[in-house]
Parts: C-alpha cells; sequence; structure tokens
C-alpha cells in the first residue's frame, strides 16, 4: 500500500507538467483568425428589395447586378452623355456601397482615356443617380461592411 500511495503521488508531481500548459498570447491567436478571413469575398453581396426573396445567392447576386444596370441605364440612358459624347457606347461605373447604404457612383476609365471631360460625366451621374432607390449593404461575418465594383454600363442603345 505504502508503494501504491508513493507512486501515485511520484506519477502526479510528473503528471503536473502536462495540466501546465501555457494559454497561447491574445494577439498571437488575433492574427491566426485573422489570416483564415478571406477579406476579398464578402458573406453576403448587397441586395435590393426586388432580389432579396431569392434564395440561391449566385442568382440573387446575378439580379442585384442587373438591377443596378438596367436601373442606371434607365436614368442616365436618355441623357445629354449622348449628346456630349456620340461616341461613347458604353460607360464603366465605380460604385461604392457604403455600410450605412449610402451609394457613391463614379465614372471609371482607362489611364489613357483623355477624350471624356470626366468632371461633367460625374456630375450627370451625380445629378441623374441621386435618389437611388436604397441599397442593403453587403455583409461580412455579420457586420455590414463597404464594397465597391466597376459595372458597364451602355449609353447608346442601337436602334
Amino acid at each position: 500500500m505504502n508503494k501504491l500511495v508513493v507512486l501515485f503521488c511520484f506519477f502526479s508531481l510528473i503528471s503536473c507538467q502536462y495540466f501546465d500548459k501555457k494559454a497561447p498570447d491574445e494577439q498571437e491567436l488575433l492574427q491566426k483568425e485573422l489570416q483564415k478571413i478571406n477579406w476579398n469575398e464578402v458573406d453576403e453581396f448587397p441586395t435590393v428589395l426586388q432580389c432579396d426573396t431569392i434564395k440561391d445567392a449566385t442568382i440573387r447576386k446575378q439580379c442585384f447586378f442587373d438591377y443596378l444596370v438596367q436601373t442606371i441605364q434607365e436614368r442616365i440612358g436618355i441623357d445629354t452623355l449622348q449628346m456630349l459624347y456620340p461616341e461613347m457606347d458604353t460607360i464603366e461605373v465605380k460604385v461604392t456601397i457604403n455600410p450605412d447604404a449610402s451609394l457613391k457612383f463614379e465614372p471609371h476609365f482607362s489611364r489613357d482615356s483623355v477624350a471624356y471631360d470626366k468632371i461633367k460625366i460625374d456630375s450627370i451621374l451625380t445629378a441623374r443617380l441621386s435618389d437611388f432607390p436604397k441599397v442593403e449593404p453587403a455583409i461580412k461575418r455579420g457586420i455590414k461592411v463597404k464594397t465597391q465594383f466597376v459595372l458597364p454600363v451602355i449609353v447608346k442603345v442601337e436602334k
């Protein structure tokens, strides 16, 4: 019995080192978790009321982009852009959706594009798209986040 008690005490003292593990540093854990996150993708894309009822994420995303392009085309299609720049058939619009659901539309031109007055086109976009329908922002890990993308919008419709 004595040998058993001594053996038990011996193993108890030795085994304490296995229970005395240090907890990882909180900064180390944070860095590991941040590395796991794909910052280039969102969990849920922005959406509008017309696409909100669609369950499939891919179809809802396409519905959202189709809605944006169509709405922008309708608002700027019959505007001075065609009169100012008759050769322009498509304009790329950089859309920014902020977490507070505010929108910003900017013309997006390639670097070598100097034929267009960017300030004038920007003011036309701002005026025509100022009362744009409400857009729900994208969601990343349960938090509303800012998203940006460039949409090709057809300005001139061939008749």
